[in-house]
């Protein structure tokens, strides 16, 4: 009973509503029926602007390291689980509350900033890493679903690689959760995966450095 109290924390957590919150604050609309739809910060970085769409993205991202890092410390009880397990669950928890907020009828956005903050918890090196590649993708080509997958895929991989070749050592389990992460993020990136093997997906412009090397 005592983890399911600290999970259903983490879960109203990461529910908060960031972007809907945003859109009606700043300009009285319901961001799900502009732009992409979405609920996301790219989303409101395109329909309000690139300060609300930071903003937006630092709370998602707070609230998966709130939950993966403070959430645990809550003193429920006896919990007869392996403590390093507490983090890793508490987060997931707020990565299905974003995606599934009850606050807006179970429509939210598509977890990775969440889902980044509660990696960046338990595991800072290979989200590190994951972050640098999202970025890297993103100036290079400017499309932040391609950034988000990329760099997403980059964690379990990453987890694996120092675990086989390194002193550090990551728990099974969060390799095996990582992936399941990714496979989740793939699914609910699918309509962005079509439009991007179609070469329709939104970008922005302002970024996409190749496109500048290559006029080099």
């Amino acid at each position: 009973m005592a983890l399911a109290g600290l999970l259903l924390i983490a879960y109203l957590i990461g529910a908060i509503p960031t972007s809907v919150i945003a859109g009606k604050l700043l300009r009285g609309i319901d961001i799900r029926k502009e732009g992409s739809g979405n609920a996301g910060a790219t989303n409101v970085w395109r329909v309000l602007g690139w300060k609300a769409g930071v903003t937006v993205l630092t709370i998602d991202l707070g609230k998966g390291i709130l939950a993966a890092s403070v959430i645990p410390l809550i003193p429920f009880g006896s919990i007869s689980i392996d403590p390093l397990l507490i983090p890793i669950l508490c987060g997931l928890a707020a990565v299905i509350g974003h995606v599934f907020p009850i606050y807006t009828g179970f429509r939210g956005g598509k977890g990775v900033a969440t889902a980044a903050g509660m990696l960046l918890a338990v595991a800072p090196i290979p989200v590190g890493i994951g972050v640098g590649i999202f970025g890297l993708t993103l100036l290079l080509f400017g499309r932040v679903s391609l950034g988000s997958l990329v760099g997403a895929l980059s964690v379990p991989l990453t987890i694996a690689l120092l675990n086989r070749y390194t002193a550090l050592h990551y728990h099974s389990l969060l390799l095996a959760l990582t992936s399941a992460l990714v496979l989740f993020i793939f699914i609910t990136h699918r309509g962005n995966i079509t439009r991007l093997l179609r070469g329709t997906e939104r970008s922005l412009p302002r970024f996409q450095l190749w496109k500048k090397i290559t006029r080099l």
